[in-house]
C-alpha cells in the first residue's frame, strides 16, 4: 500500500479534493504498527430498575443517576447509550489480565453506587424483556434512528439501539507484515465467538429462536454498513473501499448538529458531487462517517471486536481473555487460523444455532482449549470454566432462557442485574 500524506497535516474542515484523496486518508489511519500485547476493553449493560424491572427507566432518572459517579480507578470512562446501556470503556491495559481487573473493579463501584439508588446493570447481549424504545434525546441518536426508518430497517436500527449489549475487545495492530493476517483471523474468529459468547436467546419478552439475538439483529441492518471486512492481503485498503461504498448515515448540519440522511448515498458518490448535500464533502465529514460504520472489526488504528455478546460474570472476563490469547499469543493464533478455517463465513448458524452447530462447535472446542493452555494464570479459571461450559454444547445465555422459562423475561433481566463475581 503506498500512503499518501496529502491531507496529513489539513484542518478537518479542508475539502476533499478527490476520491483517491479520501481513500488514502482512510488507509494511512486504519492500522499503526505496534506491539501485540496491550488491550482496552468495553462493556455495554442494560440499566434495570431494581425495584420494576419491566419498565424502561426514564431518561432523567439515568442522567441523575450517572452524574453522581465518581472518577473510577480503573480509569474507565461512562457513556450511555440510546436506550439507557450504561458503558464502561476501559483505557488500554498492558495486558488481558490488568484489563480485566480495573474494568472489573469499575464495574464493581458503578453497580454499588447505582445500586444505592435502586438500579442495576445487566451485561446481557439483548434486554429480555423491555420493548425497544429510545430515551436518550442526543441528536446523534435521533437522526440514527430516522435514517434507519428511512433505510426500511426502522425495526433492526432501534433494537440494535436500545436492546443490546457488548463487549468489546480493542487489540493492537502489530507489524505491518502481520496486518493481513491478523484481521484475517480476528475476522474469522467472529462466527466461533458469536456462538462461545451467545448471551441473547430472548428479545421484548420472547424467546427469538436465536442463540446470539444481538448478532442477529446486526445482520438485518445493512451490510454495506454492518457486513466484514473482505479479509484479503490489504485491510487498510479494504477498509478504505468498505468506508467509500458504504451509504452515508448522518451529515452534519450548519449547527454541528447530526442531520439524517434519508436516501442511499454512498460516501464516493458524495466525493462525485453526487451527495447528500449540496456542499463538497470535508475531512471532518469523512472522519464523522467513519464512526457510522459498524463491521464485526473495525480498524480504527487498533482492532475493534465488536461481535461479542456482553455477559455476565465469569463469562465476560472469559471471553475478552480468550480473544487476547487467540489473537496475541502465536501458538494459540496458529492452532485457531487452522480450526476456524472451515467456519469463518458462517455468521447467520453461529447466531441461530451456536454450539449446536457442528461444525462451529469442533472448531470452538479447539479454539478453547488452546486458549485455555495459553491464557495468563490470573484468568485461567474463567478460561477452563468456559472450556467446560463450551464441552456441553451450552452459552453464557443458557441461564438467562431457564430463568426466562421458569420466571418469566423479567425475572431474568433482573436475575442478570444482580449478578456479581462473588455470587455467580
Amino acid at each position: 500500500m503506498t500512503t499518501s500524506t496529502a491531507l496529513a497535516d489539513h484542518p478537518t474542515d479542508d475539502v476533499l479534493p478527490d476520491l483517491d484523496a479520501a481513500r488514502e486518508h482512510v488507509a494511512a489511519r486504519a492500522l499503526r504498527p505496534a506491539t501485540t500485547g496491550p488491550i482496552g476493553l468495553e462493556l455495554e449493560a442494560h440499566l434495570v430498575d431494581l425495584a420494576s424491572p419491566g419498565t424502561r427507566v426514564p431518561w432523567h432518572r439515568v442522567t441523575a443517576a450517572v452524574a453522581t459517579l465518581p472518577p473510577l480507578d480503573g480509569g474507565s470512562r461512562v457513556t450511555l447509550e440510546p436506550g439507557g446501556q450504561v458503558e464502561l470503556s476501559g483505557p488500554p491495559a498492558a495486558d488481558v489480565t490488568a484489563a480485566v481487573t480495573a474494568l472489573r473493579a469499575d464495574l464493581a463501584a458503578v453497580r454499588s453506587r447505582l445500586g444505592a439508588g435502586g438500579l442495576g446493570l445487566a451485561p446481557i447481549g439483548t434486554d429480555p424483556c423491555r420493548p425497544a424504545h429510545r430515551v436518550n434525546p442526543g441528536p446523534r441518536y435521533v437522526a440514527m434512528e430516522e435514517h434507519f426508518r428511512a433505510a426500511g430497517h426502522r425495526a433492526a436500527g432501534v433494537a440494535m439501539m436500545t436492546c443490546t449489549a457488548a463487549l468489546q475487545v480493542n487489540l493492537e495492530a502489530g507489524a505491518p507484515a502481520d496486518w493481513a493476517a491478523r484481521v484475517r483471523l480476528a475476522t474469522a474468529l467472529g462466527p466461533v465467538l458469536v456462538a462461545v459468547s451467545a448471551c441473547s436467546p430472548l428479545l421484548a419478552g420472547a424467546e427469538t429462536g436465536w442463540r446470539s439475538g444481538r448478532q442477529r439483529i446486526w445482520a438485518q441492518l445493512d451490510p454495506g454498513r454492518c457486513g466484514p471486512l473482505p479479509g484479503g492481503a490489504d485491510p487498510a485498503d479494504e477498509w478504505a473501499a468498505f468506508a467509500m461504498a458504504a451509504p452515508v448515515m448522518l451529515v452534519r448540519g450548519p449547527a454541528g448538529d447530526a442531520v439524517p440522511v434519508r436516501g442511499r448515498t454512498s460516501f464516493d458518490e458524495w466525493v462525485r458531487g453526487a451527495g447528500p448535500t449540496d456542499r463538497r464533502p470535508t475531512v471532518a465529514d469523512l472522519d464523522y462517517h467513519l464512526t457510522t460504520l459498524f463491521p464485526p472489526v473495525r480498524l480504527r488504528g487498533y482492532l475493534e471486536l465488536r461481535y461479542l455478546d456482553a455477559a455476565p460474570e465469569p463469562w465476560w472476563p472469559a471471553l475478552a481473555a480468550v480473544a487476547g490469547t487467540l489473537l496475541d499469543d502465536p501458538v494459540a493464533a496458529d492452532t485457531a487460523a487452522a480450526a476456524v478455517e472451515p467456519v469463518a463465513d458462517r455468521w447467520e448458524p453461529a447466531a441461530r444455532a451456536g454450539l449446536a452447530d457442528r461444525e462451529l462447535h469442533t472448531a470452538a472446542v479447539t479454539c478453547l482449549e488452546v486458549a485455555a493452555d495459553r491464557a495468563p494464570a490470573g484468568l485461567r479459571a474463567q478460561v477452563e470454566a468456559l472450556v467446560e461450559l463450551v464441552g456441553r454444547r451450552a452459552s453464557p445465555g443458557d441461564a438467562l432462557l431457564h430463568t426466562a422459562r421458569t420466571d418469566g423475561p423479567a425475572a431474568a433481566l433482573l436475575a442478570a442485574a444482580h449478578d456479581t463475581e462473588e455470587g455467580t
